[in-house]
């Protein structure tokens, strides 16, 4: 039946599910900070990966050239803005450039997003508030007594009425 042992069952089981809601969580969280730590066994697996990864990024005629040598044709007198700014338009760009960029795309789609939602919640704040107004004077019409206290029937077939005219 249901006695002492099925309640103690139960509640072994609440709180079993419990630990696994809260062990989800925290292993989420630890992924994210511990990123770079593998376990022990898979180890030789991970870092061969990251080794070819390394290879794919960099370019096959070697590394990018540095800035030195992309000057040495420009003209660098402060007189000759022309040449400088045409110059830096053929620059390829830093690491710090290209992150700076792809920061600026993830806040402007976090910006669209949190726009989106917010105009999804007005709409949805506007459409409860029509629907509580309605609602509200169903009520009114549909709880309206005569003089001796009786249920006004004569409002409620109207309401009827009209709710069936509507739907037509």
């Amino acid at each position: 039946g249901r006695g002492f042992a099925f309640q103690r069952k139960q509640k072994i089981k609440r709180q079993y599910r419990k630990l696994l809601r809260k062990g989800r969580k925290d292993h989420s969280q630890q992924e994210d900070q511990f990123a770079d730590v593998y376990p022990e066994h898979l180890k030789h697996l991970y870092l061969a990966e990251e080794e070819m990864l390394k290879k794919r990024r960099r370019p096959p005629g070697g590394s990018v050239l540095p800035e030195e040598k992309l000057d040495k044709g420009v003209d660098t007198c402060t007189f000759c803005y022309r040449s400088l700014t045409t110059a830096g338009k053929f620059r390829k760009k830093t690491s710090n450039q290209k992150a700076k960029e792809e920061y600026e795309k993830i806040k402007a789609e976090r910006a669209r997003k949190k726009e989106e939602a917010e105009k999804r919640k007005q709409q949805r704040e506007a459409a409860q508030q029509l629907y509580k107004q309605r609602k509200m004077e169903a009520y009114k019409i549909l709880c309206k007594k005569t003089k001796r206290g009786q249920p006004n029937l004569n409002l409620q077939v109207e309401f009827l009425l009209q709710k069936i005219q509507q739907n037509t």
